[in-house]
């Protein structure tokens, strides 16, 4: 049986975030499971996220951490859960 090396799946992580005066989200780092941080350079863009990738939801945020250029996704909560906002991922390949 073969394996799809192009198939991606969502990896959600913990990202620190500022929010600026106008209310723009603005990820300041990345921390994955087994606690490895990773310093959000630069964001390059911001834009839906389905612009990306039909199978994604929320918002999709272009950043460059370490020198290479990343998509880090932000998907909203439903508004039945009125003490959360939403939650970060990212796709990584299966």
């Amino acid at each position: 049986m073969a394996v799809d090396r192009n198939k991606k799946e969502k990896v959600y992580v913990r990202v620190s975030t500022d929010f600026d005066a106008t209310g723009y989200m603005q990820p300041r780092s990345v921390t994955w499971s087994d606690g490895r941080t990773f310093t959000i350079d630069k964001i390059k863009d911001f834009r839906p996220a389905n612009i990306y990738r039909d199978d994604c939801s929320g918002y999709c945020f272009t950043v460059m951490i370490r020198g290479e250029e990343k998509h880090l996704y932000f998907e909203p909560a439903d508004s039945t859960f009125s003490s959360r906002i939403g939650r970060w991922y990212v796709m990584t390949a299966n």
